[in-house]
């Protein structure tokens, strides 16, 4: 992925927070068999004895695509896609001083490069879904369990599901949160964002205030 040195983030705490709060990923394979094939599925982080970071998922066993992976599984990546919105130059301050400004598109984007397969162990597949089902359900007056169902019928859906793993071997983390902009022109960008109906520019407006460069978080400017 292509990272202007003032979006890039190297903190894997800070990725594996991005990865937690926004999991549905578009995980991308390339095989003899299917050529590039993506499958959009929510995972979620698991420890490992190695240290190395294991991220859970399951697939529809209609989905071809576990089956393209091979007993060895395959090289993959995994997209995860933050909140992103559409910045006017309007907002820019620069554009009443010299004009020369266009649009851009602010986003944020967790790249997870590494080895796709199927779990050896399709007992743990349970144990999979009720570690995903308490990390969305946590915070609710009332979460949901897999113990709310009646007998058997988890296990009966799970005939239908794969369980597979994903050992990343590199992270890449990137917040275009107009970082790049002038003092003035960012604090346009979190004003104008702020004003939009949009939760999801709103959201952005936060983490461009979030991002701002430490010289850059007075309202003067430069």
């Amino acid at each position: 992925m292509y990272i202007p040195a003032a979006f890039a983030s190297e903190d894997v705490a800070d990725i594996l927070a991005f990865v937690a709060q926004y999991p549905l990923a578009a995980v991308v394979t390339s095989t003899p068999g299917a050529g590039l094939y993506a499958t959009h599925l929510p995972l979620l982080s698991e420890s490992s004895e190695s240290s190395t970071t294991v991220l859970m998922g399951h697939m529809a066993r209609a989905n071809p695509h576990w089956r393209e992976l091979g007993d060895a599984g395959c090289d993959a990546i995994a997209i995860f896609t933050g909140p992103d919105a559409y910045v006017t130059p309007n907002w820019y301050a620069s554009k009443q001083e010299h004009g020369r400004v266009v649009p851009t598109w602010n986003y944020a984007v967790v790249h997870a490069q590494g080895r796709l397969r199927v779990c050896p162990d399709q007992s743990g597949l349970r144990r999979h879904l009720e570690a995903l089902t308490a990390h969305h359900e946590a915070g609710r007056p009332s979460p949901w369990g897999l113990g709310d169902t009646p007998a058997g019928f988890v296990e009966q859906q799970m005939q239908a599901i794969v369980a597979v793993e994903f050992t990343v071997a590199r992270w890449e983390g990137k917040w275009k949160m107009s970082q790049n902009r002038s003092t003035s022109d960012i604090h346009g960008v979190i004003h104008g964002l702020a004003g939009e109906t949009s939760a999801e520019s709103r959201a952005v407006g936060a983490l461009v205030a979030e991002r701002c460069p430490a010289g850059k978080r007075t309202g003067g400017r430069e």
